[in-house]
């Protein structure tokens, strides 16, 4: 009896010394339970407790330990001041160093993040973890002053409680209901998770009341919530089945996720039951999600055979044995990559650490490319910040519903809506003749690359107007009665911002002679000046634009020099001109010239009267009138009359 007595001092006494040893051990056992809230709470009392000189090296142990739950517990203030700290205090695991640039990263400290990865690049020179969030952290910086795409966030209060609310997901095409993960303090059970200091997650859900406005959520019904953590669901295609993540938790062994199914009958959820994707029990299955045609299983797990971290896999509903798929390392990396989201069978997005990101999760896009490669994109800013940016769902068009931690300093994911407008890309001008006056009632036609055709009729101004896609090819044809087809083409850039294009088609009249403009000739000879090509292409595009024409190519002359002389000059001119045209494939046998001189002098039209007022609309530049003029208008005049026209003689060339 005095033996026993004995030994029960002696173990007293030990536990009296020993308890801060005792308290650092529960902190231990805690963090490899995964709980990391109350494992930071148990270091940081040990923490507060070492301030001895010779227990700066514990210190320092103490401090990364804390920093790696804060990490876990996505607060990246609180991890980068522990890890500093570590550092500090001498710890000599390099890691250290690693994880704190992984920290200031995520909270945005940039130019920090960049030195601190390349102070760890000097240990490690090959870290895929160091080098991606080296480049990623280059991008932000580079990209921090401004937003990379046009999408609108918005925090979404009415989903969001005071805890964490996440992961939404769209119970069928119709956008009229929406679930997701919540630990408010309403949901089931009063425990607090030992993981996260919240209550554990209940899949919540909300719906649009008869007006399209979203009514306060609410817990399902049914079976499905519990005291465990439940949540980030995905549906079958006829919404009968639940896909969800249920933790697995068992004393004094690490916590792990699996996937789960529930059935629904009368708007109940029935209890979950286990979906057993392996006969591995030791990995964790997680983040179900379901393709569009309801084949395939997406999911995240680490289980062997992957990248490294958490890696995206699918499996076959319909087959299931043996068809167990890795998504592959163009998506995968040794990074985390989590939260699949199926679009279509060629577009998916998820959410990741391992591909360059602006800090924490990004959420990615990938397309599958005709050659069976995947194409990964990041979603940029402001879907993604130096914070946690994970769970989208799409709406209707490019619309929907994201998870993210941002401006939350505990860590607590919120629901964010997103949205990206509609680029309000058009081109629009006028129709008109080559006096400029417009032309009602013609008729515009606008054909794109991407199999677009449109058609539209000019208003009485002889105005137009059509929307537009970035990025594609177009050509356009004006026609209207009495006047020759003219086609233009163009193609809208590819920045994401609005624009307008603004065109002008002016149409040669059938009925009258046509002034070619920009057409210059030698001094006193025919031949052609070189700065009248542009002018002679364009003539020769009309040409083709309109197959069934036949043309008269007629040249004037001023008052100046002899008629004959004159006459002979001119025919040689509009020779010129005719010779051009067959020279670029115009046939021979639907052009004629003819040489005018002085003898046809022009009357003056509206546009020559708007361009000059001093001569009146439908007056003759006649020697005899020109002579009445100043000097200065006399030179005027000559100039209008030395010009160069078309006339159009049949409209039915080659036609029968």
């Amino acid at each position: 009896m005095n033996r026993i007595v004995y030994l029960t001092a002696i173990i007293f006494a030990l536990l009296l010394t020993g308890c801060r040893g005792a308290k650092l051990s529960v902190a231990d056992e805690q963090m490899a339970r995964g709980e990391y809230h109350d494992a930071s709470k148990t270091y940081r009392k040990v923490y507060n407790k070492l301030t001895k000189k010779e227990q700066r090296g514990l210190r320092g142990e103490v401090a990364y330990k804390m920093a790696e739950c804060h990490r876990k517990l996505n607060q990246s203030a609180r991890a980068s001041a522990a890890y500093q700290n570590a550092i500090r205090y001498g710890f000599p695991d390099s890691t250290a160093q690693l994880h704190l640039a992984e920290m200031l990263h995520a909270e945005g400290k940039y130019a920090q993040a960049i030195t601190a990865y390349e102070q760890y690049l000097m240990r490690d020179p090959k870290s895929f973890v160091a080098q991606n969030g080296l480049e990623g952290s280059r991008m932000a910086l580079e990209n921090q002053k401004s937003k990379t795409t046009r999408y609108i966030v918005k925090n979404e209060k009415l989903f969001n409680s005071r805890r964490a609310d996440y992961a939404p997901m769209f119970f069928d095409k119709t956008c009229d209901v929406i679930y997701f993960t919540s630990t408010n303090e309403k949901v089931t059970g009063d425990k607090k998770s030992e993981i996260t200091g919240m209550k554990n997650g209940d899949v919540w859900m909300s719906k649009k009341n008869e007006k399209g406005q979203w009514q306060r959520p609410e817990a399902v019904e049914g079976e499905l919530n519990t005291n465990l953590d439940e949540g980030i669901v995905a549906f079958s295609p006829d919404g009968n089945t639940m896909y969800l993540t249920k933790a697995r938790r068992e004393l004094n062994s690490s916590t792990g996720v699996e996937i789960y199914t529930s059935q629904r009958s009368d708007a109940k959820w029935s209890a979950p039951v286990k979906f057993e994707v392996t006969s591995d029990t030791i990995s964790s299955y997680g983040h179900p999600a379901v393709s569009p045609d309801g084949i395939y299983l997406y999911f995240t797990s680490d289980m062997p055979g992957g990248e490294g971290g958490k890696d995206l896999w699918r499996i076959n509903l319909k087959e299931k044995a043996g068809s167990l798929e890795n998504m592959g390392n163009l998506i995968n990396t040794p990074g985390d990559e989590m939260f699949p989201y199926v679009r279509t069978d060629s577009l998916l997005y998820f959410a990741s650490t391992g591909h360059p990101g602006y800090g924490g999760l990004d959420i990615f896009k990938a397309q599958l490319q005709p050659d069976g490669r995947w194409n990964v994109t990041n979603m940029g800013t402001p879907m993604n910040s130096s914070a946690d940016d994970f769970g989208i769902t799409f709406g209707n068009g490019e619309s929907g519903y994201f998870s993210t931690n941002r401006t939350d300093g505990r860590g607590y994911d919120h629901i964010y809506s997103f949205e990206l407008p509609e680029l309000n890309i058009s081109i629009s001008g006028w129709v008109l003749d080559k006096d400029e006056e417009p032309i009602p009632n013609a008729v515009i036609r606008i054909v794109g690359n991407d199999g677009s055709n449109q058609k539209e009729v000019a208003r009485d101004d002889g105005s137009f107007k059509f929307p537009l896609r970035r990025g594609v090819k177009y050509v356009m044809m004006a026609g209207a009665k009495g006047y020759l087809n003219s086609k233009q083409a163009f193609e809208s850039d590819n920045a994401e911002e609005d624009a307008e294009y603004g065109i002008d088609f002016f149409l040669a009249s059938i009925n009258k002679p046509n002034v070619v403009e920009n057409i210059f000739y030698d001094f006193d000879q025919a031949t052609l000046r070189p700065e009248s090509q542009e002018a002679l292409d364009e003539l020769a595009e009309i040409l083709r634009d309109n197959p069934h024409i036949t043309i008269e190519m007629a040249s004037h002359t001023d008052r100046w020099g002899e008629e004959d002389y004159n006459i002979d000059l001119s025919h040689r001119r509009a020779k010129s001109v005719i010779d051009y045209l067959t020279q670029v494939g115009i046939s021979a046998d639907r052009l004629q010239y003819q040489g005018y001189g002085e003898t046809r002098p022009k009357i003056v039209t509206k546009k020559i009267a708007n361009d000059y007022p001093q001569f009146q609309e439908g007056t003759e530049l006649t020697e005899e009138f020109i002579l009445t003029l100043s000097e200065t208008d006399q030179e005027i005049a000559d100039q209008i009359n030395r010009r160069t026209e078309f006339s159009v003689l049949s409209t039915d060339y080659n036609m029968y």
